[in-house]
């Protein structure tokens, strides 16, 4: 007989929604803080101003546009922008804490970090996605400028406005996610399975968590509203 894949499938769907906010793995002994690599860990030599920058993690892929002089302009999801204006602070590498409230209070900000804050010792991948976009891919001083503008605190959203949204509009003119589209396409399935309604509850809350659903809002109107969504 075949094990039902829906209970795996709910775990890893848990698992991802905390890798893609980028939470970095902690490191033993360090206060729960991850040390930054050490400086010209990367040749920059190969970046051109305005390349798409992929840093592929195990269940996810952080996403920066070049802009020259080992700058990289990225969105990440960030509690300081909306309680400080410090920019001196702000600018300080993000933490874990301040990612998590971030996601929570549904704040980040694009910030532009050095490419070894930017990748944080992971490879990195140049203009991986323009196969995807053959004729939408934008001129490269367009796409950088684009991000520019874009600089200072914004809005954050697991589904709508992410990282790879914001590289997508700067380089192709139009904001997307495939990383969305595939947890999307998960969530589908276990709703769907009629056999996983305490991996769809889970999934549920996790996404309540992650997606920044008010408190006051009673679980009966979240969940009705959300499943019909996800399963019509």
């Amino acid at each position: 007989t075949m094990k039902n894949p829906v209970p795996q499938a709910a775990s890893l769907l848990l698992e991802k929604l905390m890798l893609l906010v980028h939470i970095r793995p902690l490191a033993a002994g360090s206060g729960g803080e991850t040390p930054p690599p050490a400086p010209s860990y990367y040749d920059t030599s190969c970046f051109k101003r305005g390349d798409l920058l992929e840093v592929p993690r195990t269940l996810f892929i952080h996403f920066g546009i070049y802009l020259g002089e080992n700058r990289v302009a990225h969105l990440m999801p960030d509690i300081l922008p909306s309680i400080t204006s410090d920019r001196q602070q702000i600018q300080q590498v993000v933490t874990n804490k301040r990612l998590i409230l971030g996601v929570i209070a549904r704040t980040a900000s694009v910030r532009v970090d050095t490419v070894e804050d930017f990748a944080y010792g992971g490879s990195i991948l140049v203009n991986h996605m323009d196969r995807l976009f053959e004729d939408q891919v934008l001129g490269s001083e367009e796409a950088a400028r684009r991000a520019e503008k874009l600089v200072g605190a914004t809005a954050y959203s697991l589904l709508w406005n992410n990282c790879e949204h914001f590289v997508t509009y700067c380089r192709y003119g139009a904001p997307v996610s495939f990383q969305t589209d595939k947890f999307c396409e998960t969530v589908k399935m276990i709703i769907r399975d009629q056999r996983s309604v305490l991996a769809s509850v889970l999934v549920g809350l996790a996404s309540i968590v992650c997606l920044g659903v008010a408190p006051s809002t009673t679980l009966p109107t979240i969940f009705i509203p959300f499943f019909l969504w996800m399963a019509g």
